[in-house]
């Protein structure tokens, strides 16, 4: 049989980069079979995003498909509490330990959320292998985002060899380790005590001794630091507004901001950031969040 799916198409040599971050993301539709056109392959996924198509998939034979979740390492967080199909997702992949199953928000100063486990070892600490980086990753006391991996990979290959970078809401690290092998010298702050102790042992595992991690409030790293920086990350889609006024006298002329925000409109945060100093700004959409919300990134240039 056939089906009709969204489908995002890549070259046949990056496959199975996309194959992996698509399952971390927990959106490849493991019941169809991937396309493949000429040197081009397409991926079902089952959820809509920018620049993507529907295309016509093959049914996998004897695949039933499972219910929807994302993976974080060894743990799958299902959007349902479902217990049934809890340990049909744990029985598919012999690298899970853990469903869970948010029982809140993300919320707080700490960026964290409460978690009841469906199926498997009651842990909500895992190990994360992004892109040859490894992570070690507490869902219930740092906040770590596997749909930000391809992200990631897009600010690295814009930061240069001499920059320094900051991370102002680094958690466990993911953005200023995926940077480090980039950048001269990157600090990587959180006011998480919990997600630094997690950034410090990540530093470790990946050797990534050009990180300088900071226990620290954003509002303060003015007073903190003596430097300006050539690129600054603001990973705080929930508040980051808040901080923005606290972003600007840490860049350098010249250097480049990268603001994560939930908005609801094109365009939401221009005029503010124009105001502050913003002489160029480029908006895009980086995932849907909500019916009428998405996650969006702001690339800003700063004179």
């Amino acid at each position: 049989m056939t089906n009709e799916q969204w489908g995002v198409r890549v070259p046949a040599k990056k496959g199975e980069d996309m194959r992996q971050a698509l399952l971390r993301k927990g959106v490849l539709d493991l019941s169809l079979k991937v396309l493949h056109e000429g040197e081009f392959l397409v991926f079902p996924v089952i959820e809509e995003s920018v620049g993507i198509s529907r295309y016509i998939f093959e049914d996998q034979p004897g695949r039933p498909a499972l219910p929807r979740h994302e993976l974080v390492g060894g743990i799958a967080i299902m959007q349902e509490d479902d217990s049934e199909g809890a340990a049909a997702i744990l029985s598919s992949r012999p690298s899970l330990h853990t469903v869970l199953f948010p029982i809140s928000e993300v919320s707080g100063e700490y960026r964290t959320r409460e978690y009841h486990v469906l199926a498997g070892t009651d842990t909500t600490l895992t190990e994360v292998n992004e892109y040859g980086h490894r992570y070690n990753v507490d869902l219930a006391h740092a906040y770590f985002s596997a749909r930000l991996s391809t992200e990631r990979q897009r600010i690295a290959e814009k930061t240069e060899k001499n920059e320094c970078v900051l991370d102002m809401f680094t958690g466990v690290g993911p953005f200023a380790i995926t940077l480090a092998s980039r950048a001269a010298f990157i600090v990587a702050a959180d006011l998480n005590p919990r997600a630094v102790l997690l950034l410090i042992e990540n530093i470790r595992k990946n050797r990534a001794g050009n990180i300088l991690p900071l226990l620290g409030d954003a509002r303060q790293l003015t007073r903190t630091l003596p430097w300006q920086f050539d690129r600054i990350i603001m990973n705080l889609p929930l508040a980051g507004t808040v901080f923005l006024p606290h972003a600007f006298p840490l860049i350098r002329p010249g250097g480049t901001i990268h603001f994560y925000s939930l908005v609801s409109r094109e365009c939401e945060h221009i005029d503010r950031i124009h105001k502050l100093g913003g002489t160029e700004v480029t908006e895009r959409m980086v995932r849907s969040y909500s019916p009428g919300q998405w996650h969006a990134v702001y690339d800003i240039k700063v004179g």
